[in-house]
């Protein structure tokens, strides 16, 4: 992960880090943020594709930073590439620290999601 100082692509989310979501240090479970990251997908892609989507894919993720009880998870996507059917998208997560303006990224990932039709079955993303 890059040393980043501005986060890229376009704000798809924000939510609270709650103690429900935290161990007994803390710290968020790296499981919440990494759904925070899909649910963003889900929700860029389901646009961009006009219809329902599934998560197929993703790559490699490492977390930089921890996340903490009230800071406020931002989640930015890009779509960097749209194939037949799928479309990869570029995902970072950055804490937005409790009661303070300082943003740090937390980790970033790829994801590949599929636009499915009706019956579930792969379809062609439509054109922009």
């Amino acid at each position: 992960m890059t040393a980043d100082t501005r986060p890229t692509g376009e704000l798809t989310l924000r939510t609270l880090a709650m103690p429900a979501d935290a161990n007994a240090a803390g710290d968020i479970f790296g499981g919440w943020v990494m759904a925070q990251m899909d649910l963003s997908c889900g929700i860029r892609a389901a646009e961009r594709a006009r219809g329902r989507v599934v998560t197929a894919a993703v790559k490699e993720m490492a977390f930089a930073l921890p996340v903490k009880i009230g800071d406020t998870l931002c989640i930015y996507t890009d779509v960097v590439k749209v194939g037949r059917t799928s479309m990869t998208l570029k995902v970072e997560a950055w804490a937005q620290r409790y009661l303070s303006h300082l943003m740090e990224k937390v980790t970033d990932a790829i994801f590949v999601m599929v636009a499915l039709d009706e019956n579930g079955k792969p379809k062609v993303v439509p054109a922009e």
